[in-house]
């Protein structure tokens, strides 16, 4: 049985992705970018370093503890977009102007584009922005890849079954 409680079988390649302001983008003069699809998403992962400490008289092994946790690198790849706010949010943080954050939301979709689960990337930033090469036989899409570093990956709880137009 699916995630959505029934037996329709979910797909990874049903997923949208929602941009919002963060808290820390407070004083940034960029606007929020909209209207994206994504052809591809990598990097929802978060590695937690165990902590090994060693005592005396405890002879059968090692005990571990929790120590720092890291978060990888989120792709975006071979994107769309009309709205140009998200070059000009990166363009923005390169001449120094200010440094955004956003609140990244990757949604899964149903067969019916219904939300049914979801990741929260807190405090994320923009790292890196390839565009797709120009060429006039090619079939290649507006944005090839986007990268975000992020300070926390959260499952999102609560999604609601909606209408979600905006799919991959």
């Amino acid at each position: 049985m699916s995630a959505n409680g029934n037996n329709t079988p979910l797909h990874v390649f049903r997923f949208r992705v929602d941009m919002q302001s963060d808290s820390l983008a407070s004083g940034a003069q960029g606007t929020t970018p909209t209207e994206m699809a994504f052809a591809e998403c990598t990097g929802l992962e978060a590695t937690m370093e165990a902590k090994t400490i060693k005592e005396g008289g405890r002879n059968y092994g090692a005990a571990q503890r929790v120590g720092l946790t890291a978060f990888a690198t989120v792709v975006l790849k071979r994107g769309v977009s009309r709205d140009r706010s998200l070059w000009q949010t990166f363009s923005a943080t390169v001449g120094g102007q200010y440094a955004p954050r956003f609140q990244v939301t990757i949604t899964m979709l149903d067969g019916n584009m219904h939300r049914i689960m979801g990741w929260q990337l807190a405090h994320a930033m923009p790292v890196k922005f390839k565009f797709a090469d120009f060429n006039g036989k090619g079939t290649e899409v507006g944005i090839e890849e986007l990268h975000f570093v992020h300070e926390g990956l959260s499952a999102v709880t609560g999604i609601e079954p909606d209408n979600a137009s905006a799919g991959s």
